[in-house]
């Protein structure tokens, strides 16, 4: 039955998703475009080779040239309609890969070079996946996207990015998160915001334990209260691999009881140096000791990927079947930011009849 999973199959079932980068998933030819209206250079002005471009340079193994990328993915989007655009073409391609439920993040405090407020930026990439995701409505490929603002870690604007998080709660904004170096950037530095956020009753993620290691992960739960973490791969450092199997230490096993969602993105933890290889990487374990994993893109352009084919390749790395896509599906619909019945609503309604149709 295993053998018989094909990656087109995998499209066509719901999925949804927890982590993903606005500015890592543009499309070649929209950020041709865009650079053209601003005069932005780029490596090639062919899409095509644009997007290898960006695939060749995240897998490099040089940190100069991934960031790099980014630099000219965030240079097109300092404008309400280049935002608009790029969020309601995110909308789009998630819905026409099955993804039913996304959660995408971007930094507000980076769009800001032509004069936009950080409030306008919100606004339009709200208003971008709004759009995006009625087209998508309409062609029959129904998908809900929430936003998440993100604060960069490495900067100190992070209790701005969390009032206008809050203020934008009503408006399509589910959560916050910070992002950035790990390494020198612990979270503990943004500790009024996460205070602050709790207070309010907002939900958010942090970026921990992937380049860096436990502290990270550790500070993020028990200092800062994270409802997710975003990777959180590192938290295999915490179990012993023996003769008589995978014993947890403390902080794994906290993980585990208190079902703390993982946000695995396979594919970007192996250009980072996060996991080896898709065969080696900790999903696999993870999955085997029943923590809450989910699986998820992290940069749809800089890994060339998409949900379908993360699951595709786990279910060649793996030999999972129907059931455990389900389950990852499902563990990340008990994960999102929006209100339990609307998540109890998608996975009874959406999921569950899609694969009930598969595992019989």
């Amino acid at each position: 039955m295993v053998a018989t999973i094909r990656y087109e199959d995998i499209v066509k079932v719901p999925k949804a998703l927890l982590h993903d980068h606005l500015d890592g998933g543009l499309r070649p030819a929209t950020i041709v475009e865009l650079a053209a209206e601003v005069g932005h250079e780029l490596p090639t002005t062919d899409p095509e080779a644009l997007g290898r471009w960006f695939v060749e340079s995240a897998d490099s193994g040089s940190l100069v040239r991934y960031l790099e990328t980014f630099a000219h993915t965030v240079a097109v989007m300092q404008t309400a309609p280049a935002l608009r655009r790029v969020a309601r073409e995110c909308a789009w391609d998630l819905a026409t890969d099955g993804v039913v439920y996304a959660e995408v993040r971007f930094a507000p405090e980076q769009h800001l070079e032509r004069n936009l407020t950080l409030d306008e930026a919100v606004e339009a990439v709200v208003a971008g996946f709004t759009e995006g995701a009625a087209l998508a409505a309409e062609a029959g490929h129904p998908i809900r996207v929430g936003t998440l603002l993100t604060a960069m870690r490495h900067a100190a604007r992070s209790q701005e990015i969390a009032e206008l998080a809050v203020r934008h709660r009503d408006a399509g904004v589910v959560g916050f998160d910070i992002a950035g170096a790990e390494a020198g950037f612990p979270p503990t530095r943004h500790l009024d915001a996460f205070e602050y956020l709790q207070r309010e009753n907002f939900h958010f993620t942090i970026h921990a334990g992937e380049a860096f290691g436990l502290p990270s992960i550790w500070q993020a739960i028990q200092w800062c209260g994270a409802d997710r973490l975003g990777h959180g791969v590192r938290i295999v450092d915490d179990i012993t691999r023996g003769g008589d199997g995978p014993t947890l230490g403390r902080l794994s096993a906290y993980v585990r009881d208190k079902r703390i969602p993982l946000e695995l993105c396979p594919s970007s933890n192996v250009q980072t140096g996060a996991a080896p290889s898709i065969a080696e990487h900790p999903i696999g374990l993870l999955r085997d000791l029943r923590f809450r994993v989910t699986v998820n893109t992290d940069n749809r352009l800089m890994s060339g990927t998409s949900v379908s084919r993360e699951m595709a390749l786990l279910v060649e790395a793996f030999g999972y079947g129907w059931k455990e896509l389900q389950w990852f599906t499902i563990n990340a619909m008990k994960s999102a930011f929006i209100p339990f019945d609307e998540r109890l609503a998608i996975i009874d309604e959406v999921i569950k009849p899609a694969y009930a149709k598969l595992l019989d």
